[in-house]
């Protein structure tokens, strides 16, 4: 089933300035498409229009101070930093599990998948987000075996970039099947991850169709083509309409969940970039971010917890 919404979302003040181009041109340098350099000598010309380049980067460079909705100190939860083991991938690897701090019993898992650049602070306050409607949340930072998320973003793209793909996806893997097999496991997995991370949500589905019960790409490409016919779902699909690279796959990525009878939401949200949900950059709407992040959670309540 496909479902498209389209969510009239305006923009902050703050991004009302800033012209689309300087949003596409971020996500071409925030995905190695151009260099820094490059990026920098785009937002130049927009200073010569009468912007300055500090209100540029302002808007375009993530805050993280901005991403904490729920504080690492919050009474309701409790997060800690555990190992687990990827024997296919990287050998010892590491994430941030958040847990209901009055959890009794078991719960249903939710494995936070980090964009290029690794577990930086918008997916750790992601995963206790979660928590703290009742989940258990892991999010690995595929940048341990490198010595983890170096502290900014532009380190973390060039550390992940150096990375052996296969292996790090096999980290993924491994992290889902820790993450199900997790003592306070109720043997119900969902996933959701951002850029990349969504990509991962999307391999998932259609490498352990049989073990994910529960998919939420955030402006995630599809898996290789190779694997895609695998795909069964539950998948919620998250787009933003202005995000051209991500949403030029998903026509074909369509066709192929259809040919599948593969149970599956889309939703486009008008206006929106990619990387809408992240509150620490200008691409963030709130009024956006909230809806989908609202039918996040109904679809892992639908699918985890019965």
């Amino acid at each position: 089933m496909t479902i498209e919404v389209k969510q009239q979302s305006q923009p902050s003040t703050s991004q009302r300035p800033i012209p689309q181009e300087a949003f596409d041109w971020y996500d071409e340098y925030a995905h190695g498409l151009i260099n820094r350099r490059e990026f920098m000598t785009r937002l130049s010309g927009l200073v010569a229009l009468g912007m300055t380049m500090s209100t540029l980067t302002a808007a375009l460079m993530p805050n993280y101070a901005q991403a904490e909705q729920v504080s690492f100190n919050d009474p309701d939860i409790h997060a800690s930093y555990v190992k687990f083991n990827s024997p296919k991938g990287h050998g010892e690897c590491q994430g941030y599990l958040a847990k209901p701090s009055k959890l009794e019993g078991v719960a249903p898992v939710v494995l936070v998948i980090h964009e290029n650049r690794g577990l930086n602070p918008y997916i750790k306050d992601v995963a206790r987000r979660l928590a703290q409607q009742g989940f258990v949340a892991f999010a690995p930072d595929g940048l341990y075996p490198l010595g983890g998320y170096p502290g900014n973003d532009d380190e973390g793209r060039e550390m992940q970039k150096s990375m052996d793909k296969s292996k790090l996806e096999e980290d993924f893997l491994a992290a889902a099947a820790f993450l199900k097999a997790h003592e306070l496991s109720n043997g119900k997995l969902g996933a959701v991850g951002f850029c990349y991370g969504g990509y991962i949500v999307n391999m998932l589905a259609a490498t352990i169709p049989e073990q994910l019960n529960a998919g939420v790409p955030f402006y995630g490409t599809p898996a290789d083509p190779s694997l895609q016919r695998n795909v069964k779902g539950p998948l919620s699909l998250q787009f933003g309409s202005l995000d051209k690279r991500v949403n030029a796959t998903w026509p074909d990525y369509e066709k192929i969940l259809k040919s599948n009878n593969a149970d599956y939401e889309a939703y486009i949200y008008e206006g929106a970039n990619h990387g809408f949900h992240n509150d620490s950059t200008g691409r963030y709407v709130e009024e956006t971010a909230e809806l989908a992040w609202k039918r996040t959670l109904a679809f892992f309540n639908k699918h985890l917890t019965s």
